[in-house]
This record gives structure tokens, sequence and C-alpha cells, in this order.
């Protein structure tokens, strides 16, 4: 059987440090604050995904000295720190680390800013990569919620500019370079901008009320920040 481990990428959440293009409309409190409501859910996301198919979850994150407040927040997760100048090298290293050192014959990072994301999509992520050799989740916007390896790419990132709206696309153009197949997940979206917000909240009135829960309960809470929407 497949050893699989699904990591998410995770900062601690602090005012001026987590979602600050939300600000404004949100305060540096609030920021963080639904920051932790995003991740919290990705968390259980997580969880599901377990409950359906066999894996590891793992918390990949920063800063340097947050390891105990994340074994707080989920003590069955296992973590290690992120390692890297960059995204570009923190995901290389997070990926292969886990398929080299770790022994994983299967690994996926994901983003903790898409909490209604179906959990279907994180078991596909891992199914898929039984034929293919990388399993790509796309955004909307040109990034990825999720990427799955089952040998480590280091092209796939280290080539890579990240935080543009060509993200995806130069990610599939170097796996064709490598003579990587790519297996593409349903697309989805991430809360970015205080559009993306107002989108979240169209979405989650449409769902049902065990879907983001703690997203739902921050939005709940604080009404006014919906309130100014064009």
């Amino acid at each position: 059987m497949a050893r699989r481990a699904l990591m998410v990428v995770a900062k601690k959440p602090a005012p001026g440090q987590t979602k600050t293009r939300l600000c404004p409309p949100l305060s540096g409190e609030q920021a963080a604050a639904l920051y932790e409501a995003f991740l919290r859910d990705t968390l259980d996301l997580i969880r599901a995904a377990r409950a359906c198919l066999p894996l590891d979850p793992i918390l990949v994150y920063l800063p340097e000295g947050a390891d105990e407040d994340f074994r707080a927040l989920a003590p069955d997760f296992a973590r290690f720190q992120q390692q890297g100048a960059d995204l570009s090298e923190r995901l290389n290293h997070a990926t292969t680390h886990c398929l080299t050192r770790l022994g994983y014959n299967q690994a996926a990072i994901m983003n903790s800013d898409s909490p209604t994301l179906p959990v279907g999509c994180l078991v596909e992520a891992f199914t898929a990569l039984e034929q293919a050799d990388v399993t790509l989740g796309p955004t909307d916007d040109g990034g990825y919620y999720l990427i799955g390896l089952k040998r480590p790419a280091p092209p796939l990132f280290l080539t890579v500019t990240m935080s543009t709206p060509r993200v995806a696309q130069d990610t599939l153009d170097r796996a064709h370079d490598e003579r990587l197949s790519v297996h593409l997940l349903p697309p989805s979206h991430d809360v970015d901008y205080v559009d993306d917000l107002w989108r979240l909240a169209d979405e989650l009135r449409d769902l049902p009320p065990h879907v983001a829960a703690h997203t739902r309960r921050f939005l709940e809470a604080h009404p006014v920040l919906l309130s100014g929407r064009a």
C-alpha cells in the first residue's frame, strides 16, 4: 500500500502577517482571525480525507519557533518547519523531504485558504497518482490549491515564478518539459482579496452548514465586513 503524505502550508496567525491583502476592510486582528478560521477548516478537510483514504496529515509551518502553537492547534498532525528563501524553494523542500527523507510514495501539498474545497478533490489528488506523475488543482486566479507528486520534481517549483497569473500554466509547461504526465483536479478558488471574501460568503449560503464551519462563524460574527460590497 502506498504511503501518502498530505501537507498543508500554514503560517502562525498574527496581525500584520496573515491575509494582509484583506486589510482594509479587515483590521490586522480580523484578518489573522479569519486566516485561523480558514486554517481550522482546512485541517478538518484533511481529517475528512483521511477518513476516506489512508494518509498522514502534516503541517508545514512558519515562522521558526511556532511548533508548539501548531501542536496545540492540531495535535493529530505531524509537523515540520518550511525551509527555503521563497515559496518555490519551500514547496520543493517539503515535497522532496517527504518523498526522500520521510519515505513516502506519494506527497501532496495544499494551501490553507480554500475552506470550501470538496473533500473529494483531496482524495482524487492521491488516487490519480496511481497513473499520473503529477496532480494539480488549479485556481481561477491562475495559481493552484494543491500539487501532488510521487517523485521529487524540482523544476516544477524552482523554475516557476510564484504569485503570478501563470503559475498553474507554467507548472504544466515544466511538467511537459520533464515528460511528466499530469492529472488536473477540479478547479477551485482561494481567498486573497475582498472580492474573494464576498464570493466565499455567497458560496457558503448554498452549501451545507457543516462546510467551512469555522469560517461561517467568523463571518456571522462580523457582518459589517460584508455590508460595504458593491
